[in-house]
């Protein structure tokens, strides 16, 4: 039986985003047409800055200026996949972490290719569910488009190898999120099912973990704050909303508010 590991510590992620708020991180998010105006409020509401610089005449100067950069693939076009590649170099050149989030790979060729491609330019960390880390690490999995047929548990080892081999933290996330350095692992339970029936929770965690990736300290524990925040917040906008409507309002307002006590709260993140 797969030994779990151990919840990251509340307490660590209330000190990782209290950094973050005084840093206030600029992000690029070269992210999809879909989850722009999600992505830019959920960053807004926790205390970063994002921007989004698409066209190649001007993603290399923005990306060596930003903070972190956020790549995501899920409305890639050829135009956009060279922007991103010169984002990328140009991001390593000033030395700035990046992020890929590699949208329905192992589903579609052309994208699956491309995020090969570019996970040997060294991202700090990539955050997908668990079909997609497992196609990513070369595994055989089952997702549907940006769906995952796997659990994240089940995708744990292939996260941990494609840690080691990438040199990048994984974030393989679900009911659970587990985050790894191929070292260290850590699990991130809460969160609620009402996040998988808005659009860009999972594409905005992602800009999440870009900024997180900033920060100084350990980057491991740093890509677990970024998922303990979000979970948390949407735990906690899950008891007042209604549906996805009423969801995302409450989602934003929890991200704005939430602090050390939510975060420490051993219950306002499913029992950890």
């Amino acid at each position: 039986m797969m030994t779990r590991p151990p919840v990251f510590p509340g307490r660590l992620a209330a000190d990782t985003l209290t950094q973050f708020r005084q840093t206030s991180p600029l992000v690029h998010c070269m992210t999809n047409d879909v989850v722009q105006s999600i992505t830019a409020n959920v960053l807004l509401a926790l205390g970063a800055s994002p921007a989004m610089v698409i066209d190649s005449r001007e993603a290399a100067q923005f990306s060596a200026i930003a903070n972190a950069l956020l790549v995501n693939v899920g409305t890639l076009t050829s135009a956009r996949a060279e922007s991103m590649l010169a984002a990328i170099h140009a991001a390593n050149e000033a030395n700035k972490s990046w992020v890929l989030d590699p949208v329905a790979v192992g589903a579609l060729g052309w994208r699956t290719e491309f995020c090969h491609q570019i996970i040997k330019l060294k991202p700090a960390a990539i955050r997908g569910n668990a079909s997609e880390i497992m196609a990513l690490s070369g595994l055989a999995a089952s997702g549907r488009g940006v769906d995952s047929g796997d659990t994240s548990l089940a995708a744990l080892p292939a996260a941990e190898a494609l840690a080691r081999q990438t040199g990048a933290v994984i974030a393989v996330t679900g009911e659970v999120d587990y985050i790894t350095d191929g070292e260290k692992s850590w699990a991130v339970p809460g969160g609620d099912a009402l996040m998988t029936r808005v659009v860009g929770t999972g594409c905005a965690l992602s800009a999440v973990v870009a900024a997180f990736t900033s920060l100084k300290g350990e980057r491991v524990d740093n890509v677990a704050a970024a998922c303990r925040v979000m979970s948390c917040a949407g735990e906690l906008a899950s008891r007042e909303a209604k549906g996805p409507g009423s969801f995302t309002p409450a989602f934003l307002d929890h991200l704005y508010l939430i602090g050390a006590e939510s975060l420490a709260n051993e219950n306002a993140n499913g029992g950890a």
